[in-house]
This record gives structure tokens, sequence and C-alpha cells, in this order.
């Protein structure tokens, strides 16, 4: 009951708090011959007393960047509007462009090359960014709140750095060869059969040297030793590791990570909240309607608001 009060408390004052920016930059440690610098946003409350939560938000796969846009048809904005939101109900957020995204983009894919990616590099830059966080004097916590790709990342760094509490945003929940293979359901028997053997083969450990043309988007052999690295983790394992607190989010209109994929890992954490939205899509954002066409304008329009309520949500979840 205190703590349903003093919620209720922070949110009538939230109107009142204002938004602070300063970037926040981390130089990679690996692989070690590389000079790569990710550069980040840290916004903080403005008028908030004393120490407060922080919540570090990492983006998912491909190009996406601190916002939640990219360069290739992603304009969203929706990590900028979740920091300005949890931010006015007086918690920090941190965010940043991973590799391969926004500010260092250019530079990335010329410094590190796609057949030298390893997954657990994702992990590395998201421990160097926990790592200020928790030197920060100013903050009283930290959480790790990972989105899609982000999800796998954000438990493996916060079960590493022993953060206060992690919430997976639209996460898998199966091996990513899993959540493929159901991704490609819809493709011709044949091919399919094709894909799922190569999939099985790269799970093993084992390149795939002659990939079938048509599946050179996800199979080209550059990408494939990233892939394998990938592999190696299941997120129902993963996040029983994790000793922390668990918040889970899923969309019943995200048409990339269906909600079944939030109910594996409630399972495999049943003492997490799992909060499933009934119009949200994977960008955080509510489809009109359960149609492709509704869901996919939410990925285009940045001036769409945010799922009512997640904001709130999350934030109850990160104060004391």
């Amino acid at each position: 009951m205190t703590h349903c009060l003093s919620f209720l408390l922070l949110l009538l004052t939230s109107a009142t708090l204002a938004q602070t920016t300063e970037p926040i930059q981390y130089a990679i440690t690996q692989p070690a011959n590389s000079s790569v610098t990710l550069e980040g946003t840290l916004s903080l409350p403005a008028n908030a007393k004393g120490r407060v939560p922080v919540v570090l938000l990492i983006a998912g796969s491909g190009p996406t960047d601190r916002d939640c846009n990219s360069g290739y048809g992603l304009k969203t904005d929706a990590f900028n509007m979740l920091a300005d939101s949890l931010n006015r109900l007086g918690i920090a957020v941190a965010r940043y462009d991973k590799r391969y995204s926004g500010t260092n983009l250019m530079k990335a894919a010329r410094q590190l090359p796609e057949q030298d990616f390893r997954f657990d590099y994702f992990v590395s830059d998201a421990i160097g960014f926990i790592r200020q966080l928790q030197a920060d004097k100013r903050f009283s916590k930290v959480v790790v709140a990972g989105h899609s790709e982000g999800s796998l990342v954000g438990m493996l760094a916060a079960r590493q750095t022993n953060v206060s509490g992690f919430i997976s945003i639209a996460g898998a929940g199966q091996n990513i060869a899993d959540v493929l293979k159901t991704q490609m359901q819809t493709l011709p028997d044949t091919l399919r059969r094709v894909a799922y053997r190569s999939l099985d083969s790269l799970r093993a450990g084992q390149l795939v040297k002659s990939p079938n043309p048509l599946l050179l988007s996800l199979l080209r052999p550059s990408l494939q030793p990233g892939m394998i690295s990938w592999m190696k983790y299941d997120p129902a394992q993963e996040i029983k590791q994790f000793k922390g607190s668990v918040l889970i989010i899923n969309g019943k209109r995200d048409f990339q990570v269906a909600v079944s994929e939030a109910e594996r890992l409630k399972a495999a954490r049943p003492d997490a909240q799992l909060l499933l939205f009934d119009r949200m899509t994977h960008v955080l954002k509510d489809a009109a309607t359960d149609s492709m066409t509704d869901k996919q304008k939410t990925y285009s329009d940045p001036t769409l608001p945010l799922t009512p309520g997640l904001a709130t949500a999350i934030a109850q979840f990160v104060m004391p």
C-alpha cells in the first residue's frame, strides 16, 4: 500500500519534472584493435531531489539507433518518447547507438567487418555503459531494458553486472534459430526445408558452405560466424540466471515477436511480471486495427504517441 501511495504522488507531481540531457560515450574494448566510440544520450529529470533510478535502454537488431530510428525506413522516435515519459516520472534514461547504427554506422562498418562480429560484443558494450551508470553517484539503482534483440543482450549484461532489475520489451523467448524458423514458415516447402537445415547447421556451430542464393540475406558467408555466436544462447535459459526482478512486456499486435515469446520467458521466470498490451506493435505504438497496413504505419510515423500506460508500467517496476 505504501508503494502504491508513493507512486500516486509521483504521478501527480510528474508534470513539474523537466528534462535535461547530456552525452555519454563508451570506447569499445572488443575486439582489442578497434577504435570505435559509441555515442549515447543520458536524460535526467531536472527537478528531481536526490538520487534517482536510471534505466539503460538497449535497441534491437539492425541499424536501429538510440531513438528507435534508422536510415532504412524506420522512423518512430519511440525510445526518445519513452525516455521523455520516464523522465517526467522521475526516472533517468540512458540510451546509445549500438555498433553499426546511428553516429558510428560508417566507422564501425569500416573497422569491424561483418565476418569478425560476435554477439558477445553487443553484450560487452552494454556492460561498459552499465558500469558507468553504476559508478555515477546520481543514481540510486540501475535497471536494464532491452528491446527485441536487445532483450537477450540486456539479460546477459544484467546478469554479469548484478543490476537491480531487467525489462524485456518484445524480446524472444527461444533460440534465434527457432525464431527464424517460425518466421520462415510461409516459404515454399523446398526452400523452407533448405533454410531449416542451414539454421540447424549454424546452431550446431557448422558453417553453411554453399547457402541457397535465395537465402543469402540471412546466410551469406560473412554473416554466419556472428549468427553462430548468437545461437549459443537460449533466452529462456539465460533469464533464469539473472537474480534480480524481471518485467516482461509484449504487444498483441507485434507481427515480429509474438506474444508466445513473452510467455516462454514468463514460464522460465514464474516470478516475473508479464504485461501484454492489446494494440501495441513492435515499435511501442498502437495500431488502429489488426490489419498489417495499420501495424506497418507505426513504423514510419514518429508523431504517433507511445502505447498508453507503457511508460507508467515501466516506472512502477523501476521505482523502489
